[in-house]
C-alpha cells in the first residue's frame, strides 16, 4: 500500500473549490488529463491521463461542502480517494486530499515508487486548482 496526503489553503470560498473539486464534466483545468468520461448518473467517471492511461472512478461520499470520496481502479492498482474540505478562520476554503493504492502486483508496487510520484502529482493537482481559482 502507498499513502499520499496533501493540505491546502485557498484564498476562495468553499462553495467555489468544491464546485471545481466535484465537477468532472470540467476537467479542462487538470494538465494531466486529456478527456474525463462520465456517466449518466455521475456517480462513475473515467480519467484519460495526458499519457493515455485509463483509471475508473465510483464516486462513495459526496457531502457537500465537508467531503467527497471515491474509489479507483485500473490495471495495476485499487485505491481510494478522500477530499476533506473545511473553512478557515479567514472564511475561506482548506482541503486535506488522502490517496491510497494497493497495487495488483508487488513487482508494479516497486516500479511506482520509481514511476509514479503519488506526492507531485498531489502537488500539480493543487498548482492546477489554484491557478483555475486565479483565472
Amino acid at each position: 500500500m502507498r499513502r499520499s496526503q496533501i493540505t491546502a489553503q485557498f484564498s476562495a470560498d468553499i462553495k467555489t473549490v468544491w464546485g471545481i473539486v466535484t465537477n468532472n464534466n470540467d476537467t479542462s483545468w487538470r494538465s494531466d488529463l486529456k478527456e474525463v468520461l462520465t456517466s449518466q448518473d455521475g456517480c462513475h467517471f473515467t480519467e484519460i491521463t495526458c499519457r493515455g492511461y485509463k483509471t475508473d472512478f465510483i464516486i462513495t461520499e459526496k457531502l457537500p461542502y465537508e467531503r467527497y470520496s471515491f474509489q479507483m481502479e485500473n490495471k495495476h492498482f485499487t485505491g481510494r480517494w478522500t477530499g476533506v474540505f473545511s473553512i478557515t478562520p479567514q472564511g475561506t476554503a482548506s482541503v486535506d486530499f488522502t490517496e491510497i493504492i494497493y497495487f495488483k502486483n508487488p513487482v508494479m508496487k516497486a516500479l511506482s515508487y520509481l514511476l509514479m510520484d503519488l506526492k507531485k502529482m498531489q502537488e500539480t493537482y493543487v498548482r492546477d486548482l489554484q491557478a483555475k481559482l486565479t483565472q
